[in-house]
């Protein structure tokens, strides 16, 4: 088979890992397979080749996405374009790096080069993109506790950098021209890193539990008017199906944005809240949108059985206009409450990871086919800063898991009237590694990006080959 054929089968059968192995309902092993057949092409074939098959690759393995970003409400089309785009863009120029390396005879550099330029360009995202990251690498394996708790030391950056790792250290050693020392260098690398994933295994939590029980509609509402006839039967309902929960219930968690409140409406939500929260002794979290003398806000309200109700206002609303943002994090006996979006960035889960707190509660809405994959990257967020999560959320994927990354129950909305979804979920400690010092992981991959590109750029030609070599 001549070359042309060779790159024709390492482009499909790279996008066919990738379609089933990334995305919003992934097989996580695949995702670890998916850059290889690329990654074992780019030095065999010229730099525009390789650039090519890998945007091609990458761009086709991601069609399973196509329709949800297409049609997001929370995603703009032009963002979305840019999205898709710019991810195979970025998956080529990694390629790219890559193969110039490998064939200068740096083929553990090129191992590491490669995945490091894919992960600080993906922090660099995270910081500048308005609606945040969520369904990278990292996602893939948020099913999969062995790989996730890496996070706890390096966030989520050293998931993304070592399914990518992976395949370009078994592709550089099995490249042409790179010394030997190189190739068993990446090969004993993969070993000890993937032996550590099998071996390390974190202790158990132990401690004091609490009973949290999610409560989502079978059809979704967004913020009903509670002065409304229509909102005033919502809360019955809610509080109808809250009184039977199963006995020693500690919390339960209802959607994002269910109703919709002002000053006046406002306590009539507390006060039928209040009493079966009495009633049934545990606190009681819903979504509102409320609209106060400072601003209309989507918030996360806690009515506890006894005493003031507490408010955290969400801190990333995206592109909606018509939102102010909150700034502060809120408890409510030690519990700390978070809304939606703001799972995408890095604070305020950090904020919480710092602060130590244990469970977070997160009201939620999604767009039913990304579900899977919110719910997974609240799990991130825990793992990362040390909190047990309680997701739960309107066409989507009610979870909670704890702060390990194991999913104790999860179910998927619709079907009936309420999806319920109840579990004894653990404490987290908080103040991991992670939580204490930040990206300092993303940061490392930028020097290691900088130095694979200075030692790739050390003599002019070296960019001429990467284009016609």
């Amino acid at each position: 088979m001549n070359k042309l054929g060779w790159a024709v089968v390492a482009t499909v059968t790279s996008a066919v890992l990738f379609f089933f192995g990334t995305g919003l309902d992934p097989v996580p092993e695949l995702a670890w397979l998916a850059p290889l057949p690329i990654l074992l092409l780019a030095p065999r074939v010229s730099g525009a080749a390789a650039l090519g098959c890998a945007f091609l690759a990458y761009a086709a393995g991601s069609a399973g996405s196509w329709s949800y970003f297409w049609h997001s409400l929370a995603v703009p089309r032009p963002a979305a374009i840019a999205i898709l785009g710019g991810s195979a863009l970025l998956f080529a120029l990694s390629a790219g790096l890559f193969r110039l390396l490998v064939r200068r005879g740096n083929g553990l550099l090129a191992a590491l080069a490669a995945p490091a330029l894919w992960t600080v360009a993906l922090y660099g995202v995270s910081l500048l993109n308005p609606t945040g990251v969520m369904d990278t690498l990292m996602t893939t394996q948020a099913d999969r506790p062995a790989v996730l708790r890496l996070a706890a030391v390096t966030g989520g950056w050293g998931v993304e950098f070592l399914v990518l790792f992976v395949p370009a250290a078994v592709a550089a050693a099995l490249a042409p021209g790179v010394r030997t020392r190189s190739r068993l260098t990446g090969l004993v690398a993969v070993a000890a890193e993937l032996g550590a994933l099998v071996f390390w295994t974190a202790p158990a939590i132990t401690g004091p539990t609490t009973r949290i029980a999610l409560v989502a509609p079978g059809q979704n509402r967004w913020a009903v008017d509670v002065a409304t006839p229509d909102g005033q039967a919502l809360v019955r309902s809610y509080v109808d199906r809250i009184g039977r929960l199963p006995d020693g219930v500690q919390a339960v968690v209802l959607p994002e944005a269910a109703f919709a409140v002002d000053q006046t409406s406002r306590p009539r939500l507390v006060e039928a809240f209040a009493e079966v929260a009495r009633t049934r002794n545990l606190d009681v979290v819903t979504g509102v949108l409320d609209t106060t003398p400072e601003g209309r806000f989507n918030a996360a309200l806690a009515v506890p059985p006894s005493g003031a109700p507490v408010e955290y206002r969400k801190w990333h609303n995206g592109d909606s206009p018509n939102l102010a943002s909150g700034t502060q994090l809120a408890h409510l006996a030690g519990i700390g409450l978070m809304v939606c979006m703001d799972v995408n960035f890095a604070d305020p889960s950090g904020e919480y990871g710092e602060a130590g707190t244990g469970l977070v509660l997160i009201p939620a809405s999604d767009e039913d086919t990304d579900g899977w994959a919110h719910s997974r990257t609240a799990l991130i967020r825990g793992v990362e800063n040390g909190f047990s999560v309680a997701w739960s959320a309107a066409r989507g994927t009610p979870m909670l898991a704890d702060a390990q990354g194991h999913v104790l129950a999860d179910a998927h909305t619709g079907g009936g009237p309420f999806t319920v979804v109840v579990a004894d979920v653990p404490i987290g400690s908080g103040k991991t590694p992670y939580a204490r010092f930040g990206d300092w992981f993303a940061w490392l991959c930028g020097l290691v990006a900088l130095t694979g590109i200075a030692v790739g750029a050390r003599k002019a030609s070296d960019f001429e080959r990467l284009g016609v070599a």
